[in-house]
Parts: C-alpha cells; structure tokens; sequence
C-alpha cells in the first residue's frame, strides 16, 4: 500500500523531531548537569537546533514530494490530525501543570523553561505517534 503525501509528512516530522530535538536534549541535559543555570546560554543552542530542524523537514518533505505525487488533503486526513492532535493534549497540559507546580516550589527558571520543552516535545512525539498509527489502522 503506497502512502499518501500527508503520512509521509508525519513520518518526515517525527524522525526530524526525534533525531534534532533529542540531540538538543542531549545537549542541554549535559549543559543542566554541568550546573548551568541560567536560559541565556541555551538560546544560541536552541536556535542552532531549531534551523536544523527545518532544513532537515524542509530535505524531508523534498524527498516526500519527490516520491510520489501530492494530493490535497480530504477528510480523512483532516479527522486523523484532528484525532491525533485532541489525544495527545494531555500530555502538554500535564507538562504545563508540572511547570506550575516547578513556579510554586521556585524552582530555577530553567527548570521551568526545560520542563516546559520537555512536555511540548513529548505531546509533538505522542500526536505524531498516533498519527502514523491511524493512518495505518484507521481511523
């Protein structure tokens, strides 16, 4: 069965997600662990890893667009992103109430800013996720 152009899409954003985003992870938890404390050095970083997520979906879709012709998208894929979008919001409001939490408790502000990105990342991992699961199994 040959994918359509929008599961392909889902597909380029969840690799460039996991290998560019993860890498930043790796990065800021290495900067966390070494006590770096304050946002302004991570700026830089994540600016670096937000152009390189870019140019990486941008090859992606290229090489998406490439393989096949592009449809529209119908109903099918507006209910899929619909679905996985209304399932996955969960996990970034957990993350935006665990940052209320880390404000309560005075935790450091880049705590609250990682913790923030933490959950952003994951709820982007999980709709994604069901994404490709949908379009697999239906919806």
């Amino acid at each position: 069965m040959s994918s359509s152009f929008e599961e392909k899409s889902v597909w380029v954003q969840l690799v460039s997600l996991l290998i560019v985003l993860g890498g930043y992870s790796i990065g800021s938890g290495t900067m966390l662990a070494n006590g770096v404390m304050l946002l302004v050095p991570y700026i830089p970083v994540f600016a670096v890893a937000v152009v390189v997520l870019l140019l990486v979906m941008a090859f992606g879709y290229i090489a998406a667009a490439l393989s096949g012709k592009r449809e529209k998208p119908d109903e099918r894929d507006r209910q899929i992103s619909w679905r996985a979008e209304s399932n996955s919001s969960w996990v970034l409001a957990s993350g935006v109430f665990f940052a209320l939490c880390a404000l309560i408790l005075q935790l450091q502000p880049v705590w609250m800013a990682h913790l923030l990105l933490l959950f952003w990342f994951a709820s982007e991992l999980v709709k994604l996720i069901l994404q490709a699961v949908y379009y697999r199994r239906g919806v």
